[in-house]
């Protein structure tokens, strides 16, 4: 095969050692690893494609980029590994095999079926650095996979393809779709869709509940489960690459200025595999939320130190973006023309934002006379049709349900899959800023549970992957009025369990968690109790009174983000948590969505519903002075 030069990042070993290799190395920052098979999608989304030698014309970059397919029997022989001599010996490979490139994970290569198929003998990323590489980590590898298709050497011993292990692992772990594949000339394969040939295999939908746990195409629209009524989430094969250069992966790509690196969500892809293309991506350069000290807070809160993760920081002021960016991306990979949710106010106005990034129709629904207008002012300005209904949020949520199915539109609100994915995201960079030390606590607010539920997930992965060696407990806060998962969780403390029993008719100014039928109550629970974690309630007056201290940190919030600081004085008051703890608090939203609450706080006009009046404890009132210097003078001395 004629050879092209590779460039840059891209060698080939036998400049490091011999004259003798067999494959080609490539060093890209926007290529490190992947899940098994999934490296291969880096360089397909943006070039166009193989020729018919298979070489990838160029990478993101514009660079020539090369898979060589000399015979692969040299290779195992210095890198000291073993043949199964009963099922794939090395003499066995086809003089004429077929040849389709791939790209692997080094800690996966596994070159055919006719040689290498021993389990114990995966070529892994420490062989390859070490035997071939001193001092320098090879960290993404393309390699040519072998597929038989006829034509063996007639000289050697056939491997047996039934008890092969690598015939085992590719139908088993990766299930390629064959059709994807088209014959290009008499033994040789030439890969159609490289993207989703290998990605969309390994990512499907998976109903929650554990009795089912039914498994659905990752590109089914689906928000509950078909045959149980369970809540959906996103299943992948396990990240098997290094936890390390994951972490140095993670952290190289906040100083490239690629859009999928530049996102605090898409960064932290490889942990998040479900789309089969990444042109589909929708962002707003979303997450970038900066971990925050807030001694004064700290204080109020019974600890010694406190750290505010500020999801304020938003492109649309709140968390809501991490997961619309996933949400909206996977609407556009489904063709998808128009999208909906109920919200309270910051769902919609991440939703508006993103459908109109992406040229969709956002159409908002939300409750008549119950919302701010900080954040219904940014649906509007983003360009949504929004209806007021004349009905709470649950109830309009099963409306828009009906609608969506009847319609097509596609649904945005937090039992969509995907946003769940998203907002993981807010636990790995919180992460990846901590230097992958795990905090003692993570409290949030509690209005839907879509983001305990996410966060719960997220962690959990991290710590399958090899990220993290522990989980932190969850707390979980709730406004006093709007309270059905503490109450559950009530129960469940005290032995009683049973399910979520909802508020008919809830209440706060924390208008974010003013729910009463959290549809994600399943997930939270589950992620609550795997933690180690709780759930506690507050008042009207605790939350405000806590957003005021947060406030005198210089940080600033929404009512509803306050409700963490509110929940950890009281949990430390009780001993639950401990003063030394390190607690990260979750703060949901920014100080400007809610400025009306801020204002009548402050002047004693502030009430809870029901008409009781909120006292100003820590009231910072503006003060009516006449324009006379010397009477101000003598007012500031």
């Amino acid at each position: 095969m004629p050879s092209e030069k590779m460039h840059l990042r891209a060698f080939r070993l036998k400049h490091l050692r011999d004259e003798k290799t067999e494959l080609a190395i490539a060093q890209d920052s926007h290529t490190l690893v992947l899940r098994n098979l999934h490296l291969v999608e880096n360089f397909a989304r943006s070039r166009n494609g193989l020729d018919e030698d298979r070489v990838f014309r160029g990478n993101r970059r514009g660079h020539a980029m090369q898979v060589t397919d000399r015979q692969s029997q040299e290779l195992p022989k210095r890198s000291r590994m073993l043949d199964d001599a009963q099922n794939c010996p090395r003499r066995a490979v086809a003089a004429q095999a077929a040849l389709a490139p791939l790209a692997i994970s080094t800690r996966q290569i596994d070159f055919s079926n006719d040689a290498l198929s021993d389990p114990r003998s995966v070529f892994g990323l420490r062989h390859l650095t070490d035997e071939f590489v001193p001092g320098r980590a090879g960290e993404s590898v393309i390699s040519p996979l072998k597929f038989q298709v006829g034509g063996a050497d007639s000289g050697g011993q056939q491997a047996n393809p039934r008890k092969s292990f690598w015939h085992t692992r590719l139908r088993n772990a990766t299930k390629l779709d064959t059709a994807r594949f088209q014959m290009n000339g008499k033994h040789r394969l030439k890969l159609r869709d490289m993207a989703s040939a290998t990605q969309t295999a390994a990512a499907e939908l998976v109903c929650f509940n554990e009795g089912c746990r039914a498994r659905y195409a990752i590109t089914e629209v689906l928000y509950n489960c078909p045959q149980c009524g369970g809540l959906i989430e996103a299943g992948y094969a396990r990240l098997d690459a290094d936890p390390e250069m994951l972490k140095r992966t993670f952290r190289e790509r906040r100083t490239n200025n690629a859009p999928l690196d530049q996102s605090g969500v898409w960064r932290y892809r490889e942990l998040s595999p479900f789309l089969d293309d990444y042109r589909h991506v929708v962002t707003l350069r979303e997450g970038n939320t900066p971990l925050l000290d807030g001694p004064i807070a700290a204080k109020y809160g019974g600890l010694d130190r406190i750290t505010f993760k500020h999801q304020g920081f938003n492109p649309t002021g709140s968390f809501k973006d991490n997961g619309m960016t996933c949400g909206a991306s996977q609407a556009v990979r489904l063709g998808m023309k128009r999208v909906a949710c109920v919200s309270t106010g910051n769902t919609s106005a991440s939703m508006a934002a993103y459908a109109a990034a992406a040229g969709l129709e956002a159409l908002i629904f939300l409750p008549h006379g119950n919302i701010s207008f900080g954040k219904l002012a940014q649906a509007l300005e983003y360009g949504a049709k929004t209806l007021q209904v004349e009905a709470n949020f649950d109830q309009i949520l099963a409306l828009v349900r009906v609608l969506a199915e009847r319609l097509g539109i596609y649904l945005l609100n937090s039992m969509n899959p995907f946003r769940i994915e998203g907002q993981k995201a807010i636990m790995f960079e919180m992460l990846d800023q901590l230097d992958w030390r795990v905090p003692d606590w993570v409290v949030l607010p509690g209005g839907n549970l879509g983001n305990v539920s996410a966060f719960g997930k997220g962690l959990r992965e991290a710590k399958a992957a090899g990220l993290i060696d522990k989980l932190p407990k969850l707390a979980v806060i709730q406004a006093e009025g709007s309270a059905p998962f503490y109450e559950l969780w009530t129960r469940e403390v005290s032995g009683k369990g049973g399910g979520l029993c909802p508020v008919a008719k809830p209440e706060t100014l924390a208008t974010a968690i003013r729910i009463g039928d959290p549809v994600s109550w399943p997930k939270a629970l589950h992620e609550v109790r795997t933690s180690g974690g709780t759930v506690e309630k507050v008042t009207e007056q605790e939350i405000a009174d806590a957003k005021a201290q947060i406030g005198l940190c210089g940080i600033g919030c929404e009512p509803a983000s306050a409700a963490t600081l509110a929940g950890i004085r009281k949990l430390t008051a009780s001993g639950v948590i401990d003063r030394g703890s390190d607690v990260v608090a979750v703060l949901t939203g920014n100080l400007l969505k809610d400025p009306d609450y801020i204002y009548r706080y402050h002047t004693g006009q502030l009430e809870a519903p029901g008409g009781v009046k909120i006292q100003p404890t820590f009231g910072n009132k503006a003060l009516v002075v006449p324009n006379d210097p010397n009477k101000i003078a003598e007012l500031l001395a």
